[in-house]
C-alpha cells in the first residue's frame, strides 16, 4: 500500500493547475472594469426619439423600464424568459426580446416600441393592414408582431408567403392569427413596391 505524501492533495494539486492554466508565464493581470449598482445607476435611454433619463437599478430589463418607468405599455410581458416575442421592440433597427435585454445595455442606442411607429398621426401601414386582415384577436401579441415585421420588410421588402412564414418565426400568436398575419405582411410589402417606409 503507498503511502500519500504529506502536504499534497489533490484540491492542491488541482488549484495549482487552474492559477497556472489561467495566468500565462509573464501575464499581467487585467485591469476591472469598473462596476455599477446594486443600487439605483443614472442612465438616458433614447425612446421613440426622445431622450429620458431615469434611475434604475443594473438588473432592470428593458421591458420593465419601458412598461413600469415610462407607462410605454405596447411590449408585454408574457413569459419573461424570451421565446414568445410579445415583448419585441426595435434597437437600432433591430427586433429584440425586450424582456432580455438589460435597460443599462440599451443606452446609447436608438429604442423604438409600438408606440412610436405612427406618424403624425397616421398609423404605419403595418398597423393599417393588421387591421385590415384580422390579424389580431385578444391583440395581446400585436405589438410585438407589428414590430418584428417592421424589422424584417426593412431588410426582406420583396418576400414570399415562406420568407413571411419564416421571418415571422420567432414570434408566438395564442389565438391563431398566422394567416392574417402573414397576409397583413404581404399586403404591406406590396405597398411599399420594394422601397423601404419609415
Amino acid at each position: 500500500m503507498s503511502k500519500i505524501k504529506k502536504g499534497f492533495s489533490r484540491r492542491s494539486f488541482l488549484q495549482g493547475v487552474g492559477v497556472a492554466a489561467a495566468v500565462p508565464a509573464g501575464a499581467r493581470a487585467a485591469p476591472r472594469a469598473s462596476t455599477v449598482g446594486p443600487g439605483p445607476t443614472r442612465l438616458a435611454l433614447r425612446v421613440n426619439g426622445k431622450l429620458h433619463t431615469l434611475n434604475l437599478e443594473p438588473r432592470v430589463t428593458l421591458l420593465e423600464a419601458l412598461r413600469d418607468q415610462l407607462e410605454l405599455t405596447g411590449a408585454k410581458k408574457v413569459c419573461d424568459r424570451g421565446s414568445c416575442g410579445s415583448c419585441t421592440v426595435l434597437l437600432d433597427g433591430h427586433p429584440v426580446y425586450s424582456c432580455g435585454v438589460l435597460a443599462i445595455e440599451a443606452r446609447g442606442k436608438d429604442i423604438r416600441t409600438i408606440e412610436g411607429l405612427a406618424s403624425g398621426g397616421r398609423l404605419h401601414p403595418l398597423q393599417t393592414a393588421f387591421v385590415e386582415h384580422d390579424a389580431l384577436q385578444c391583440g395581446f401579441c400585436t405589438p410585438g408582431f407589428v414590430l418584428a415585421a417592421k424589422a424584417f420588410l426593412d431588410k426582406h421588402p420583396s418576400p414570399t408567403m415562406d420568407d413571411i412564414q419564416e421571418g415571422m418565426g420567432g414570434n408566438l400568436c395564442r389565438c391563431g392569427s398566422y394567416v392574417g398575419i402573414r397576409q397583413a405582411v404581404a399586403e404591406t410589402a406590396r405597398e411599399m413596391k420594394g422601397g423601404r417606409r419609415a
